[in-house]
């Protein structure tokens, strides 16, 4: 137990300063900087190479990577964020997104894919207390990590730059007024938070031994968890986040298994945000400025086209499978699964204004309620298909229940946990879904007593797919219903006011979404005919948001076009895989930053 605590401790500690960052640039910029845990995973793999290839000690490689990262944050705030100030907050929050794949991936280019050790900067499980094995780098990193916490809190509270800080994350445009240079705080809190994730990432490094450049991800994402736990915008309660963080995942992994982490570390996140959704010692306030929620309807509206229009387009795309090879019908089939997700999505990111993280797992409960219906129990394909829609949308709903009375970033930060712990669930529920075996032998679609094993015959049945989610998207938001919707995206406080209960209104748009994307997962279950839970992971989240931004927010059709481009124009750059996953970041702060409505949007 002891030396379960202790484990659980120094990756507190770990957490405790990247969520620091965060909670810094968060109270500063009111953004929730995604790309935070790429920082760390920068650090991290600087670190290995000064280490390896030069030779260089602790202390050196602390100072260069102090130099890249904050160098690094500095370039984030003011090529990216700054240059969004005044427009909707989900436009930073998503551009941070961009520029984290961008870096994860330039890692890749960079330094190669695989695993390898990292070096010995300081020892490690040298040391011995209490029957517990334990290194100097761990005894280091504690006291790092409390130095600089107590550091910060002096600085933040005695220095006359860390006062301005202070004063700009309560109210900028009087902090303007007094004469403080708002735009250089800024800088100062992206570098200081860019810098405390470089440094982490050298202690996640000599403590896990092994790394990758992908390693960031989940440290990022669980520092996000943390910084929101002890309350966004508190360094104190990122702190406390962190620490609690990091010893209630030791304990429950240590009870329940590795296959458990994410629904503990997800399943405390939505524990806080149902019961204290300011956090541990986060303040109370009514916060009206959003971060994640609002979309870019102010900015644009989609692009409609004639009934003529829309008609020659579904003719044009039922056409294509005739022509199209095994290997273009195979990227096909791709493009319309994921836009159907995609355009189910826009009912509630789009016109109900309210952006979701987590669509990941009703993709992935959809998918394996396909799965699980036709291997055991033999249902028909089109019954299954249907089946895992209902599901995925009552599975949804159920777990988002309780989170509909929050507002604002609460609950698109809630659906990241709702997401995760959906697929985390899928993960134990071994008896039912074999784990993290994930079940084989899923036959191929069967139509009518068709069996569609071509590629060409798959890709036909998903646009005949997505050809109906159209149809019944493009009539909803046509419908009283959709105006409703469009109200709530709007303006909620003036829809409130006209008794309009905007809470249930977006858990019946998410409802829906959850539908579709339900529908996308059996479709690839069936292609793929092997699907385990590593399919389904926040990347496949963040790529089905992408495509409605990049396509337009509240545009069916420009969710089609979205797909077109994020999931078949890669295809165009397969002699350097790595180079085109890259290409999603750069696209994504490309369009957030030059075209904001969208490509399939008119500027309003």
């Amino acid at each position: 137990m002891i030396d379960t605590l202790f484990a659980g401790l120094i990756h507190g500690s770990v957490y405790a300063l990247v969520a620091v960052g965060m909670s810094l640039i968060f109270g500063v910029t009111n953004v929730a900087n995604f790309a935070q845990g790429s920082l760390v995973a920068v650090g991290m793999m600087v670190a290995w190479w000064l280490g390896t290839s030069l030779g260089w000690g602790i202390v050196p490689t602390i100072l260069a990577v102090i130099v890249v990262t904050g160098l690094l944050g500095l370039i984030m705030n003011v090529a990216v964020i700054s240059p969004l100030e005044g427009r909707k907050p989900i436009a930073a929050l998503l551009a941070t997104i961009g520029v984290g794949q961008v870096l994860d991936n330039g890692l890749q280019i960079i330094f190669g894919p695989q695993t390898r050790p990292f070096p010995k900067l300081l020892p490690t499980y040298n040391l011995q207390a209490f029957g517990i094995r334990f290194g100097t780098s761990d005894v280091v990193m504690v006291i790092f990590a409390i130095v600089s916490m107590l550091g910060l809190w002096a600085f933040l509270k005695f220095g006359k730059s860390g006062q301005a800080i202070r004063a700009t994350s309560q109210d900028p445009d009087a902090a303007r007024q007094m004469g403080i240079p708002v735009k250089s705080i800024r800088n100062l809190s992206f570098v200081i938070g860019a810098v405390l994730a470089g440094i982490s990432g050298i202690f996640v490094g000599l403590f896990n031994a092994n790394i990758n450049p992908m390693n960031g991800g989940t440290i990022g994402m669980t520092a996000f968890v943390a910084a929101t736990i002890g309350g966004l915008g508190s360094i104190p309660g990122a702190v406390v986040g962190g620490l609690v963080l990091g010893v209630v995942e030791a304990l429950g992994i240590s009870w329940l298994g590795d296959g458990a982490h994410d629904l503990i570390t997800f399943g405390a996140l939505l524990i806080i945000l149902i019961v204290r959704p300011q956090g541990l010692l986060g303040k109370n306030t009514d916060v009206r400025t959003e971060p994640l929620t609002g979309t870019f309807l102010g900015g644009g509206r989609p692009i409609s086209l004639p009934w003529w229009g829309n008609l020659a387009l579904a003719v044009l795309a039922l056409a294509t499978p005739f022509f199209f090879s095994d290997y273009l019908s195979g990227v096909g089939t791709q493009i319309a699964i994921y836009a159907i997700a995609a355009v189910g999505l826009t009912l509630i990111s789009g016109s109900a204004g309210q952006t979701i993280l987590g669509m990941a797992g009703p993709f992935a409960v959809g998918a394996y309620t396909s799965a699980i219906l036709t291997t055991r129990l033999d249902w028909p394909f089109l019954l299954a298909l249907l089946a895992a829609g209902v599901v995925a949308a009552i599975a949804a709903s159920i777990l988002t229940f309780p989170v509909w009375k929050l507002s604002g970033h609460y609950v698109a930060i809630a659906t990241i946990g709702v997401g995760s712990v959906m697929v985390a669930i899928i993960r134990l529920a071994e008896p039912l879904t074999k784990g993290s075996l994930g079940i084989q032998g899923i036959p191929f679609a069967n139509v009518f007593g068709q069996v569609l094993y071509t590629q060409q015959m798959m890709y036909l049945l998903d646009l005949v797919v997505l050809i109906l989610a159209l149809v019944v998207v493009s009539r909803i938001r046509a419908s009283h219903l959709g105006r409703v919707f469009e109200a709530v995206g709007s303006d909620q406080e003036a829809s409130e006011a006209i008794a309009i209960r905007t809470g249930a209104y977006k858990a019946l748009a998410y409802a829906i979404a959850a539908f579709f994307a339900g529908l996308a997962g059996s479709l690839l279950a069936h292609q793929y005919t092997y699907i385990d839970p590593t399919i389904f992971n926040s990347n496949m989240s963040l790529l089905i948001l992408t495509i409605i931004v990049m396509g337009g927010m509240n545009s069916p059709l420009g969710a089609v076009l979205g797909s077109i481009i994020l999931i078949g124009g890669p295809e165009l750059l397969r002699f350097v895989p790595d180079a085109r996953i890259l290409a999603y970041g750069v696209l994504l702060v490309l369009i957030i930053l030059f075209r904001p409505q969208g490509l399939f949007a008119r500027k309003a």
